[in-house]
């Protein structure tokens, strides 16, 4: 199995190896970390062990020639999107961040370009109006894998060809940072809702509340939000919920997470910071 080297990882910071590559040990499968996959040590390792054709899944790294060229059959990428929309590093956050109402997984050859290569399978899974980038990847995790085994049969058996994506609908999906994530209250309530739950749970949305960062869970639509509207950012705290104004109206705050603090509902977190009339976030 080839993965990326032990990294830092957790609230501590300790190094340590993927799950992925924890559980390949203890099933005795051999692993290559190469901290650069043009090491010639290890594609003379690849060659040694000889395989047919090699499955990636999230590697993160571009593959070079010299080792996509081991492999009769190449190597075969599972991707969290419906190519040639979203290649790159972020495909299911771009998905939500961009308002798209279905996402999927695609099997393809992999060439030295980003995610161009030929397809040989798609699933499609649609987008719901709370999904968060969390919840798409856990199902897609699922029907991912099914859509990978039934490709590399397909590639053993002969049967399968991949075809080569379309020139049209190229779109890119670059990752996500901290400060991409960061709230911008002035824009309609449902580009703030998407960009919240694109970065849930990585990077995590945020904005700030004096000057101190204060983290976002997802928000809900403001039902029956009454008289008035609020600037964009300004609270409005009622008895059962805590309100925040956009550039298209009121939405509602969900889960927030203070410096030094545990996630907690808003409510509870307005209850001890008492914001002040007409107080912003952001």
């Amino acid at each position: 199995m080839l993965t990326r080297p032990a990294a830092a990882a957790g609230r501590g910071r300790h190094v340590a190896p993927s799950p992925v590559e924890e559980l390949a040990r203890e099933a005795g499968i051999e692993v290559l970390s190469p901290v650069k996959v043009r090491d010639p040590q290890f594609l003379d390792r690849l060659a040694e062990i000889g395989p047919d054709c090699c499955p990636v899944v999230a590697y993160g790294a571009l593959l070079p020639r010299s080792a996509l060229d081991i492999p009769p059959h190449g190597f075969v990428n599972l991707h969290f999107s419906l190519l040639p929309a979203w290649r790159g590093a972020a495909p299911v956050q771009a998905a939500l961040w961009h308002g798209d109402d279905v996402t999927g997984a695609t099997t393809f050859e992999i060439e030295e370009s980003l995610d161009s290569g030929p397809v040989y399978g798609v699933v499609t899974e649609p987008i719901g109006p709370t999904d968060t980038t969390g919840d798409l990847l856990a199902r897609l995790a699922e029907s991912g894998a099914g859509l990978l085994l039934a490709t590399m049969d397909g590639i053993e058996a002969g049967t399968l060809r991949p075809q080569p994506q379309p020139a049209d609908g190229v779109t890119l999906a670059p990752k996500i940072t901290v400060a991409d994530a960061e709230v911008d209250w002035s824009l309609p309530a449902f580009a703030v809702d998407r960009r919240v739950r694109a970065c849930t749970p990585d990077p995590g949305a945020w904005t700030t509340f004096r000057d101190h960062r204060l983290n976002l869970g997802p928000l809900r639509p403001a039902v029956d939000a009454g008289e008035g509207g609020a600037a964009a950012g300004e609270l409005r705290v009622e008895r059962r919920r805590v309100l925040v104004g956009t550039g298209s109206g009121v939405v509602e705050l969900g889960e927030v997470q203070a410096p030094g603090k545990r996630r907690m509902p808003a409510v509870d977190w307005a209850r001890g910071v008492r914001p002040e009339a007409g107080e912003r976030l952001g």
